[in-house]
């Protein structure tokens, strides 16, 4: 599942594009927290995030969902989920986004096109839905009775038979950005890393940047911290970057678990590791030797991984990190 963050998309194919097609469907929600909850605000075309300015809908305390019925069946290649800026940003973990014909229930039946497992406050992600077909789309959390706050849904796709006839069959979505220069290589591989400690020979901070896809950690390809209290990694761009995404990959020998509860954090704060940077994301969990890809945003020089609040080893076998120079164009969350 594609995340992609902080912007408005538009998705680009041979000869169309797909639009943005919430704006012009119907919002409903299960209930209204007060007067600023309105689910309209949700389609308004705007991702500014506060609350109390009327910028996003919201829910009382019940597990019923928002849906935006487009009136007529679509293709849905992508939904941007913006998330409350000024609060409660973990209320949303656990949507699910699901699409399809069915109205009843708040399309709560529908299938699912992707799993909020966590955002940031005021981030916006989007879900790659590969062309589902439906005329709803709903955000619902299921077994938890939480209000939920959303600021913006766009949801970009086609009119189903413009979209039958619009594609060529060997024809891929080619997605791209308004107002965004083109993404460099894989930054990390020209920074300067360090960690907070390092286990023996085989675990060097550095082993961590060296493009191998080696997730075993006796190949000499992974780094690895001692057992410390909040250990770290982190790599010096060596320059300011709007960082876009950093992908890690686990350790596939052993213990994945180790990075549950990880951090990441970027900014320009070299002291401590990086560690009083502004997070990214939490990795809540990760695979055996699985890499993941963490849509941020963000501007700094330091790329930071961190577990905090508990004593434990740290073994990273990749990080990448990739974005634009910050005079090359937009300059993200600061």
């Amino acid at each position: 599942m594609l995340h992609i963050d902080f912007l408005i998309l538009t998705f680009l194919y041979d000869d169309f594009a797909a639009p943005n097609v919430a704006p012009k469907g119907i919002v409903q929600q299960s209930s209204l927290y007060n007067m600023y909850g309105e689910p309209k605000n949700d389609i308004d075309g705007s991702l500014d995030n506060n609350y109390l300015y009327i910028q996003c809908a919201g829910t009382s305390e019940q597990k019923d969902p928002w849906m935006v019925d487009l009136k007529s069946k679509h293709n849905i290649f992508t939904v941007a989920i913006t998330n409350r800026g000024n609060c409660c940003a973990e209320k949303i973990n656990g949507g699910e986004i699901r699409i399809g014909n069915y109205g009843e229930n708040g399309g709560i039946k529908n299938p699912i096109c992707g799993v909020i497992t966590s955002m940031s406050s005021g981030q916006t992600l989007a879900f790659d839905c590969d062309g589902m077909v439906g005329q709803y789309v709903t955000i619902h959390i299921p077994r938890a009775e939480r209000s939920v706050t959303i600021c913006e849904v766009q949801v970009f796709g086609l009119p189903s038979d413009d979209a039958a006839t619009s594609m060529k069959p060997e024809t891929k979505p080619r997605k791209a950005f308004i107002h965004r220069p083109p993404e460099s290589d894989n930054l990390a591989s020209r920074g300067i890393t360090s960690q907070s400690s390092t286990y023996d020979h085989l675990g060097a901070s550095k082993n961590a940047i060296d493009s191998s896809p080696s997730a075993i950690y006796s190949s000499g390809h992974c780094s690895h911290t001692d057992l410390d209290v909040e250990p770290w990694w982190r790599v010096d761009l060596m320059s300011t970057f709007n960082v876009t995404k950093v992908k890690i990959t686990n350790r596939g020998c052993c213990c994945p678990e180790r990075i549950n509860g990880a951090e990441i954090r970027i900014g320009n704060i070299p002291e401590d590791g990086g560690t009083q940077n502004t997070i990214c994301v939490k990795i809540e969990s990760l695979g055996r030797g699985k890499e993941r890809e963490y849509v941020c945003g963000m501007v700094g020089r330091y790329v930071t991984i961190t577990i905090p609040g508990r004593i434990e080893y740290l073994t990273l076998c990749e990080v990448k990190v990739y974005g634009n120079n910050v005079s090359e164009g937009y300059a993200g969350k600061k």
